[in-house]
């Protein structure tokens, strides 16, 4: 018999009740008996939550929220960037000031630099569009940031996503999309463990980005009226090929377009300038639109096609993580999503071993593409989720 002590959000119309619950896992079957937060002890109650705190409106109401419910946190920024002029940390600090709480500041600026930019490099330089998001996730928010909440006698940590972790009745941690579909961001997160699970908090998952607002315009918070960040945060002007070009010192050659059947249609600039569904900035004229189809890193070649010949059906994915289930044998059916602004789509799923998932659609996708991750889902729960790493007919 395993003893867990969780956090069950009682929904209630705008503040949730937090309630501890010990859960009881012998052999898959799950007891669940209720402890009223009065009752529970001294001990349980001062367990430490590390809020995750960007100076945004999101993880600011996240802090929130979660002193609401009477858990000790303390605040903690992640500095990342090195241009970075310190608003958002002030902005985080001064959110926690007015909460009480403690605040810390941490400088990964170089483990952000090695584990999200350089690899952002690397993937567009083979010809992949990479997701640094998901690698943020993975290395920076739910890896360094549980190793500074363990070396601060923290049991949990607290982020500003919208998302949702349950536990389900055969007592796996499972991840699930945040209620409000607009802002839901289940798909970034499908790299995190059962452990780092068990040990997260998403204050926000069972929220509208309006209530949001409302919540921290009422508590009067710096972030109340910022905008959400619509682009990569190390790339603001959303140049990428001009940003890769400043941080590596490199020139990308210029190369051939060609058809699907080989034959020249103009140069092109540097493969760093192109992703695969790309249609703006080619500067060919063939009588007819046409599509960034595939990246040859090898030949230094573009292969343009026009838009029916983006549709295919089949992916390989690396590196898979099944997060809400065990890992299965065989084949499944499930919902499949290969970008993040993408609706989830029927497909079969095929499991080829070591970290190997391929997964074909029932109907053809536009423009999948290497590099990218591609999340399964059943219903609103996350199964798990790869790289994209071949795409096919």
């Amino acid at each position: 018999m395993i003893d867990y002590l969780i956090l069950y959000e009682e929904c209630c119309r705008f503040f949730p009740v937090w309630r501890f619950f010990r859960a009881s896992v012998d052999r898959g079957a799950v007891t669940v008996v209720q402890f009223p937060y009065k009752g529970v002890s001294s001990m349980e109650r001062e367990k430490k939550v590390l809020i995750a705190m960007s100076g945004g409106v999101d993880s600011s109401v996240a802090a929130y929220l979660a002193r609401q419910a009477g858990l000790f946190c303390v605040g903690g920024t992640m500095c990342q960037l090195s241009q970075d002029d310190g608003r958002n940390t002030a902005d985080a600090r001064a959110v926690a000031e007015k909460l009480g709480m403690e605040f810390y500041a941490f400088d990964l600026r170089e483990k952000f630099r090695e584990a999200v930019v350089e690899r952002f490099i690397a993937a567009y330089e083979r010809g992949w569009t990479p997701n640094p998001c998901v690698e943020c996730n993975r290395n920076l928010k739910f890896e360094a940031l549980f190793q500074k909440a363990a070396a601060m006698g923290c049991t949990h940590v607290a982020t500003g996503h919208y998302a949702r972790v349950e536990l389900g009745e055969n007592g796996r941690w499972q991840l699930k999309k945040g209620l409000d579909p607009g802002k839901d961001q289940s798909y970034v997160l499908y790299s995190l463990t059962q452990e780092q699970l068990a040990r997260t908090l998403f204050p926000l998952g069972r929220y509208r980005k309006e209530e949001i607002r409302a919540m921290a315009e009422e508590q009067g918070f710096v972030s109340a009226h910022k905008k959400d960040s619509q682009d990569i945060c190390f790339i603001p002007d959303g140049d990428y090929a001009a940003f890769i070009s400043r941080s590596t010192g490199k020139s990308y050659p210029e190369g051939d377009f060609v058809d699907p059947e080989g034959r020249v249609l103009g140069r092109h600039r540097g493969l760093i300038h192109y992703t695969v569904g790309q249609r703006r900035g080619l500067g060919v004229s063939g009588g007819r639109p046409l599509y960034v189809r595939e990246l040859r890193p090898e030949s230094n070649t573009v292969v343009l096609a026009e838009n029916k010949d983006l549709f295919q059906r089949t992916a390989v994915l690396e590196d898979f993580n099944w997060v809400s289930i065990v890992p299965p044998e065989g084949e499944l059916r499930a919902l499949a999503r290969c970008r993040y602004h993408h609706k989830e789509q029927p497909a079969r799923i095929r499991v080829l071993g070591s970290g190997r998932v391929e997964v074909t659609y029932d109907e053809p996708q536009r423009a999948m593409t290497k590099g990218q991750a591609m999340v399964l889902y059943q219903d609103d729960m996350v199964l798990g989720g790869g790289t994209i790493v071949q795409v096919r007919d």
